[in-house]
């Protein structure tokens, strides 16, 4: 049985290689060289967790430390860039990536803010930004609104899939099953609000004939 600590480096990596993906998504999109792909890749694929690391005090972070971490944003950042045709069939792949890394992070946040002793809530809420973190970096870089302030049920399934990990260590379940859950609640609902719509309310504009209008209904793929 493998230990916490290689179980969550495990989550680590893999968000880091689908977020990074997502950053070099976007990077193409923008018509971006091949240094920006790259930096966009390493920058979406690893300040969540490098932003988990610097709250909890695990410093210096292991991204900036583990050059696996490193080789795992190249590697997406490379075949993105040269395979971007085949990762562009995907519907929305920004989003799909954006989704999985979110689930990964999330999952993986969590459960090292719960080996670090931090407290049942404070656990999920650092999930929580962990899934988030990478992503917001990137969207500012792009000179983007940040997706979790207007996207559907971002950073609500982020705390979810958090949440359920914090829940499962509370009830003493096994964390490769409450991580495997929280991770599929997570990329569930999230890819449920893209596919649908869903999102939490807002507010309403009718002062100057604009009822309703709403300038980012929808999820942009960049």
């Amino acid at each position: 049985m493998i230990t916490i600590e290689t179980f969550v480096h495990i989550l680590d990596l893999g968000g880091t290689f689908v977020f990074a993906i997502s950053g070099a998504v976007a990077a193409v999109n923008r018509r971006l060289d091949i240094f920006g792909i790259l930096v966009l890749s390493f920058v979406a694929g690893n300040f969540g967790g490098i932003g988990r690391d610097v709250l909890i005090g695990a410093v210096p972070p292991a991204a900036l430390t583990d050059g696996f971490y490193l080789l795992v944003s190249m590697l997406a950042g490379l075949i993105t860039f040269f395979l971007y045709a085949g990762v562009d069939r995907l519907r929305s792949p920004v989003l799909l990536f954006d989704a999985a890394g979110l689930a990964f992070f999330a999952v993986a946040g969590a459960q090292k803010a719960i080996a670090f002793g931090l407290s049942p809530v404070m656990s999920a809420l650092l999930g929580m930004l962990t899934g988030i973190g990478g992503g917001m970096t990137r969207d500012v870089l792009l000179a983007d609104i940040p997706q979790v302030l207007h996207s559907d049920l971002y950073a609500v399934a982020a705390l979810v899939g958090a949440s359920i990990v914090v829940i499962g260590d509370m009830l003493g379940l096994a964390y490769g099953i409450s991580a495997l859950t929280g991770g599929a609640l997570c990329f569930g609902l999230r890819f449920m609000a893209i596919r649908h719509g869903w999102r939490l309310p807002i507010a309403h504009l009718s002062a100057h004939g604009r009822a309703g209008s709403d300038p980012s209904s929808h999820d942009k793929p960049y």
